[in-house]
């Protein structure tokens, strides 16, 4: 039996999608960093519905993350009123 690949099973769990917008290192990494968010925000209500987390559980991992990438967008200074 193989292997699985590292990198594969990575790109599996933790699928990114291209960037589409203006080009900026910062808004490069913030929608990164969106992205991280989604998908555990996914994670969170998939344990959550299946009983392996209780709502209180899931509401404070959900609002821990909120916090992170409010924190994130004013460390980068990202505006998401600016024209693309």
């Amino acid at each position: 039996m193989t292997q699985p690949n590292s990198q594969d099973k990575n790109s599996f769990l933790y699928p990114r999608s291209r960037y589409y917008g203006k080009f900026q290192p910062e808004n490069l990494v913030f929608n990164a960093n969106l992205q991280e968010f989604s998908q555990k925000i996914s994670y969170i209500t998939c344990l959550e519905t299946g009983g392996k987390l209780s709502q209180e559980e899931a509401y404070e991992q959900i609002k821990k993350l909120w916090k992170q990438l409010k924190h994130s967008k004013k460390q980068l200074a990202v505006d998401g009123n600016k024209e693309v």
